[in-house]
């Protein structure tokens, strides 16, 4: 079952589920995140409160997505309990890309570069993938943001003036709402774009956490329950309505060097992101970036990205903010 949140005509949030091409409105919901509360205090699954409360009208999901009118699959009422984070290095094939992204530098030697990351990579290989019950290697982890960093399925994400470079990554995310006793709920998995500054990150390893701290969007669905364990997508950058680049993409744990529960452990055994009512999405890593491939994007394409079990595709123009006023040319602080 998929399960996304739409603004009806007239302004008023809808949760909406679809089972294959059929989709309908979920009679007296109020949002993703309200149910999931009620399930963690009655004990129930998302698919039994969603079947108990029923359906309403059809919608038309992709007809809503032109309009713009679809949501992320899950908000917080205050955006600031949103937590985004992810993991690197996770996948069978992020070794070869990260290479790629760093083999013309010329302040370093290859070696240098990447010991930190192979050594990661390796790691992962060796013990990221322990029996159950049993705790694997931590992988590389970082912070993107909260839900302010969050934006909807079809709106543009904006890279900062500042920025070098705003490059996708396609990934999956678990989505997550923690109980009142701080324990830790998944909902489901969807379709991310870990949107990020390759050129930021290429100059020193040590910038990676500068690189990660731009906007991000997921959706437009959420699959509730277990993912498949062999995710087969297509990661693409549009650029006048035709594809300017695309490149299949792989997830799912069959090809990964980690398991989503090793991701999970590592993220959640710290007790600040087990704070009750708080939502996170936390992105699991990918392979594939087009950045890996030399590839420039302008503000007005948009990056697509889709995998059949996740529903409707994720789409997200580039834009680029205007500078920030400054004083001298510096971000000014003021004095109280």
């Amino acid at each position: 079952m998929l399960i996304s949140q739409i603004k009806d005509p007239s302004g008023t949030l809808r949760v909406v589920v679809r089972n294959g091409t059929e989709a309908y409105i979920v009679r007296d919901a109020a949002s993703v995140y309200e149910i999931a509360r009620h399930c963690i205090s009655t004990g129930s699954k998302m698919i039994e409160q969603i079947n108990a409360l029923g359906f309403g009208e059809a919608v038309d999901l992709e007809r809503a997505y032109e309009e713009g009118r679809v949501m992320l699959p899950i908000t917080h009422p205050d955006a600031t309990h949103m937590h985004i984070t992810g993991t690197g290095l996770t996948h069978l094939g992020s070794a070869s890309t990260r290479s790629a992204m760093h083999e013309k530098d010329k302040a370093a030697t290859e070696e240098e570069v990447l010991t930190d990351s192979m050594k990661m990579f390796r790691m992962g290989l060796e013990a990221g993938r322990p029996k159950p019950g049993e705790v694997g290697v931590q992988p590389e982890w970082f912070y993107k943001g909260n839900g302010h960093a969050a934006v909807a399925p079809g709106a543009p994400l904006v890279s900062p003036a500042f920025a070098e470079d705003g490059g996708e990554e396609p990934e999956i995310a678990g989505i997550y709402v923690n109980g009142p006793d701080g324990t830790p709920y998944r909902l489901g998995f969807a379709l991310a774009n870990e949107f990020s500054d390759h050129v930021t990150e290429r100059q020193n390893y040590l910038f990676l956490a500068h690189s990660k701290l731009r906007p991000c969007s997921f959706g437009p669905e959420m699959l509730l329950g277990e993912p498949p364990a062999d995710i087969s997508g297509t990661s693409r950058i549009l650029r006048d309505g035709k594809a300017y680049w695309e490149k299949p993409f792989l997830s799912g744990e069959k090809n990964m060097s980690h398991t989503i529960a090793n991701l999970e452990h590592h993220h959640f055994k710290y007790g600040i992101f087990r704070a009750p009512g708080d939502v996170h999405v936390h992105m699991f890593g990918t392979a594939t970036l087009s950045f890996a491939d030399k590839i420039s994007v302008a503000p007005g394409d948009v990056f697509e990205m889709e995998a059949g079990a996740f529903g409707l595709p994720l789409r997200n123009p580039l834009a680029v903010a205007a500078p920030v006023p400054a004083s001298g040319g510096a971000y000014a602080v003021a004095t109280l």
